[in-house]
C-alpha cells in the first residue's frame, strides 16, 4: 500500500515538473519578427492598415515590426495619426527606408525605435503644401518633437521641412535638406545602413523565431489608389461629366452610367479608406433628388440651389481633407465646364446627338404652325401683370399671355409694347 502510495506521488511529481518546464518554455520562447509595407501615397487608408497592424501583432506577441517605407509622401494628418500608432506600440519597433522616405513619410520614419538605410535610399524633402507660416509651425513642432522623443538632432529634421534653416557645411538657406543613407548615418538619424533584415535585429539586440512578410491587401491597394487626390479628381471629373452628357442627352442612359460608376468608385474608395462614411452619400443623394425636382419646376428656384449646394457639400466631406478636397472638385468642375462646352457646340452636329436629340426646327415656310398665331400682338401695347426676370405674364389686347423680356428686368404693372413675336415666343419691352 505505502509502495503504491509512493509511486502515485512521484508519477504526480514528474507530471507537475514537467508543466513547470514546459510553461517556461513557452514564456521564454522568441516571437516572430513581421515586416510592415509603408509604400505608395500615405493617406487614410495607409493609417488604417498600418494600425491594424500594430493592433494585430501587438496582440499575438510579435517579437518587432520593421516598417518598410519607399514613399513620396502624402497627408500630413495621416502622417501625425501614424506616428502617434507607432509610439504608442508595446513591442519594438524599426523604421527600414528602402529607397525613399520624402515629405510626410519623414515624420513616419522617424517615430519608430530605430531607423535603419538601404545603401541607396534618400530621406528628406518635408516641406508642407500649403507652405503658410500656420501649417509650417505645426509641421515643424510635430517633426521637432518626435525627433526629441527618439533621440534624433531635431535641427537636422526640421531643415528637410523649412527651406529657411541653414546648417553650416549641410544645407544653406533657401533649399530644403535631403540626406543620403551616409549622409543620414554621419548625422544621426539613421542607426544602421544595410538592407537584411537578420542584420538590423541582431544588430538591436531582438531576439526573434521567424521573419513574415506583410501583404497589402487588394481592398487596402483599390481604397489607396482611389481616394488619392488625382484619382478622386479624376473620378469627380467622371460623374460630373456623366451629369452634363445625361442633361443634353435625357433618356440616353450612358451619361447617367458614366456619371454613376465615377460617382461610385469616389465615395466607394473614400469609404473604404477610411474617409467618410455613408452621411455624405446620404447627402449627395439628397442634392441629386432635389436637382431632380427642380428639372420637372420651371425656372431655378431653391431646390436647384439647395441640391447643388448639397451634391457639393457631400463631395467635399467625402475626402476628410478639405483642402484636396476643394482642389479636386475644382479641377473636376472646371475640366466638365470645358468638355460640356465643348460637347454643346460640337455634339449637335454629331451623328451621336442627331440620333437623341430633336434637332428639326418647325417653321412656318415649312408648312409648321403654332398652336396659336399671335403675330398680329407685334406692335400692340400692353401692360406687365407680374414681374419680368426675362419672362412673365402680361396683359395684351385684353388677354394674358405668356411674355419675355427683351430688355432684363421688368417690374409688374409697367407699360409694354410687343416688339416681335417668334412662334409662340412674345417679345416686349417696356413703352
Amino acid at each position: 500500500m505505502k509502495r503504491r502510495i509512493r509511486i502515485i506521488f512521484a508519477l504526480i511529481l514528474m507530471l507537475t515538473i514537467t508543466i513547470q518546464i514546459t510553461y517556461s518554455a513557452d514564456m521564454n520562447s522568441k516571437g516572430n519578427v513581421y515586416v510592415v509595407p509603408i509604400k505608395g501615397e500615405i493617406n487614410n487608408a495607409t493609417f488604417n492598415f498600418v494600425e491594424n497592424q500594430i493592433e494585430k501583432l501587438n496582440k499575438d506577441g510579435a517579437a518587432a515590426i520593421i516598417f518598410e517605407i519607399d514613399t513620396y509622401g502624402g497627408l500630413v494628418d495621416a502622417a501625425i495619426k501614424i506616428k502617434d500608432a507607432i509610439i504608442e506600440s508595446n513591442i519594438p519597433t524599426i523604421s527600414f527606408v528602402n529607397n525613399k522616405a520624402l515629405s510626410a513619410g519623414v515624420l513616419v520614419t522617424i517615430a519608430s525605435d530605430h531607423v535603419v538605410m538601404s545603401e541607396t535610399s534618400v530621406i528628406g524633402a518635408a516641406e508642407t503644401i500649403p507652405n503658410d507660416e500656420k501649417t509650417l509651425s505645426m509641421w515643424r513642432s510635430v517633426l521637432r518633437d518626435t525627433a526629441q522623443f527618439r533621440g534624433i538632432d531635431p535641427l537636422y529634421i526640421e531643415a528637410m521641412a523649412d527651406k529657411d534653416i541653414a546648417i553650416p557645411g549641410v544645407i544653406e538657406k533657401g533649399k530644403l535638406l535631403s540626406l543620403t543613407a551616409i549622409e543620414a548615418h554621419d548625422y544621426g538619424v539613421c542607426e544602421l545602413i544595410s538592407s537584411d533584415y537578420n542584420e538590423m535585429l541582431e544588430n538591436f539586440g531582438i531576439n526573434y523565431s521567424n521573419i513574415e512578410m506583410v501583404d497589402e491587401s487588394m481592398q487596402i491597394q483599390f481604397s489607396k489608389l482611389i481616394s488619392s487626390p488625382l484619382v478622386s479628381s479624376l473620378l469627380l471629373t467622371l460623374g460630373f461629366l456623366g451629369l452634363v452628357i445625361e442633361l443634353f442627352t435625357p433618356g440616353f442612359g450612358i451619361g447617367a452610367a458614366i456619371s454613376l460608376i465615377g460617382f461610385g468608385l469616389y465615395f466607394g474608395g473614400n469609404i473604404l479608406a477610411g474617409n467618410s462614411g455613408w452621411t455624405e452619400i446620404v447627402l449627395f443623394i439628397i442634392g441629386l433628388i432635389l436637382l431632380g425636382i427642380e428639372a420637372l419646376a420651371p425656372g431655378f428656384g431653391l431646390p436647384g440651389i439647395s441640391g447643388i449646394i448639397i451634391i457639393l457639400v457631400g463631395v467635399v466631406l467625402a475626402m476628410d481633407n478639405l483642402e484636396y478636397a476643394i482642389m479636386s472638385l475644382s479641377i473636376a468642375i472646371i475640366i466638365s465646364t470645358f468638355i460640356g462646352i465643348g460637347l454643346v457646340r460640337k455634339g449637335y452636329n454629331s451623328k451621336l446627338f442627331r440620333k437623341v436629340i430633336l434637332n428639326s426646327k418647325l417653321v412656318t415656310n415649312k408648312g409648321y404652325l403654332s398652336n396659336t398665331d399671335r403675330s398680329y400682338m407685334t406692335g400692340k401695347d400692353g401692360r406687365t401683370i407680374t414681374d419680368h426676370r426675362p419672362s412673365g405674364f402680361s396683359m395684351i389686347e385684353n388677354e394674358k399671355v405668356d411674355t419675355i423680356s427683351d430688355e432684363g428686368f421688368i417690374s409688374k404693372d409697367t407699360e409694354i409694347i410687343v416688339t416681335r413675336v417668334e412662334g409662340s415666343k412674345i417679345i416686349i419691352r417696356r413703352k
